[in-house]
């Protein structure tokens, strides 16, 4: 999917719809329901063994990937919102939760996301603060991006999971 042009047209998830995936620890996709396969535009046959990152769409911020590793690989859970790409170049936002996948002995075999529909009265908010994180990334890299996120989050008064929690709860 690297050849793949972004468009303007969005696809949008029903207040019922859950996708869901796993993967391994490099984050290779190992399980996708349905919806997954529906929103990404690919057959089953072609996300198994990819990397997740074959959605990703050239508008999310390094930062929040960062993010998300750091979290999860230590076992901690973390939601985010996340604008993915679909085959035919359309675009999708995801309220996502990502959990680490643990064996009987506690140790990480995999990482578990259910994303769900975000909540789009607030998703301006997110949009506005990417684009900046964006732009922060291409003049001083994720260092940049991530000093005006933590600027926003002291602004606000918030940790980074206080304010994602209160932008899909409606409560901003």
């Amino acid at each position: 999917m690297k050849d793949v042009t972004p468009n303007n047209h969005e696809l949008v998830m029903q207040e019922d719809d859950f996708i869901v995936s796993k993967t391994d620890l490099k984050g290779r996709i190992t399980y996708c329901n349905e919806i997954f396969i529906q929103f990404a535009g690919l057959d089953e046959k072609e996300l198994l063994g990819q990397p997740h990152n074959i959605i990703r769409h050239p508008d999310m911020p390094k930062l929040i990937f960062k993010f998300l590793w750091d979290r999860v690989q230590n076992k901690q859970e973390i939601f985010a919102y996340v604008k993915n790409l679909s085959a035919d170049g359309s675009y999708y936002w995801v309220y996502a939760n990502v959990t680490t996948s643990v064996d009987e002995n506690h140790q990480a075999i995999g990482y578990y996301s259910v994303r769900r529909k975000p909540n789009v009265e607030n998703l301006n908010i997110i949009i506005e603060l990417y684009k900046k994180l964006l732009e922060e990334e291409k003049k001083g890299g994720i260092e940049a991006s991530n000093t005006y996120l933590t600027n926003v989050l002291q602004e606000r008064g918030m940790s980074y999971d206080e304010f994602i929690n209160t932008v899909q709860n409606g409560s901003l």
